[in-house]
């Protein structure tokens, strides 16, 4: 092997290491600013989509953009398919997540909704934001939601 080569993969980690999710291009780290714990997250409302960073079981990283929806100053975050996706098992795992929105970084805990009547309230809140159908169709895909919660020793 190639002294070179050593340098060459630490440099391309380190160069993969710096881009954040795009569209539907997974990320690494996020970058930015760590904000304090909004009292109310309807400042999220304009915003059609958001970085998301989990922990893996590889100690990267993860980051993805997904949709969110505000309702009554708590954000709740959803994903489509979850079963045949990676992060939410990973937020299963440890639900100490980063939220990039905009250019600021909040650092969160994402507590799983289970109550169907908290879910169809959120779909409705969905629903108003990205101009869907209040009720899926049958054949939709199942969608996973999570409460974006204050995490212990995060910012004030």
């Amino acid at each position: 092997m190639s002294r070179r080569a050593p340098f060459a993969l630490a440099l391309a980690l380190l160069l993969v290491g710096c881009f954040g999710p795009s569209d539907r291009r997974p990320g690494f780290a996020l970058s930015g600013e760590v904000a304090a714990y909004p009292d109310d997250w309807s400042f999220t409302d304009p915003h059609r989509e958001i970085a998301i960073q989990v922990g893996t079981p590889y100690l990267l990283p993860h980051s993805v953009t997904i949709w969110c929806a505000a309702r009554e100053g708590t954000l709740y975050l959803g994903a489509r398919s979850p079963e045949e996706k990676r992060w939410p098992g990973w937020v299963d795992d440890d639900p100490d997540v980063r939220l990039g929105i905009g250019e600021a970084i909040y650092e969160v805990r994402l507590a799983p909704v289970d109550d169907p009547e908290e879910i169809a309230s959120i779909r409705r809140t969905y629903a108003a934001k990205y101009e869907l159908p209040e009720t899926p169709p049958e054949e939709a895909p199942p969608i996973r939601y999570w409460r974006v919660e204050r995490r212990e020793g995060g910012p004030a």
